[in-house]
């Protein structure tokens, strides 16, 4: 494949179609979902006079990785549109433990200052 041929999948994939997803609709209500696209394009060439490996007439490699996220949904109901944002949970759960082990660590440090002091009143 070469650089056109990359370049040409990206723009496939990076469509609005990949980013805002296709109308569901129960009841009377419509939901759309929505997601953030990430990734990263890289590529390198040879040219064709490469003598180091002994080849000749070039070479090109490259490759495309795309990731998504979703980050909520549009609701529609009874003519008004909604946004509902999409919940993390290990992203909250992460937070929570990190929370969590600072406020061990910092009564552990108060624990260990009301030792030293109690320590300096025993020994005057």
């Amino acid at each position: 494949m070469n650089a056109t041929g990359i370049l040409e999948d990206a723009r496939d994939v990076l469509t609005v179609r990949r980013v805002v997803g296709e109308p569901i609709e129960r009841d009377g209500t419509v939901v759309i979902p929505v997601v953030r696209l990430h990734g990263g394009l890289g590529g390198g060439a040879e040219p064709d006079d490469a003598t180091a490996t002994g080849t000749r007439g070039g070479s090109f490699g490259g490759g495309l990785l795309m990731g998504a996220k979703p980050i909520g949904v549009y609701v529609i109901r009874e003519g008004k549109v909604s946004w509902l944002p999409a919940v993390d949970v290990n992203k909250l759960a992460l937070g929570g433990q990190i929370i969590a082990m600072l406020a061990v660590v910092a009564f552990g440090f108060r624990r260990r200052g009301r030792a030293k002091r109690e320590v300096r009143r025993v020994k005057s």
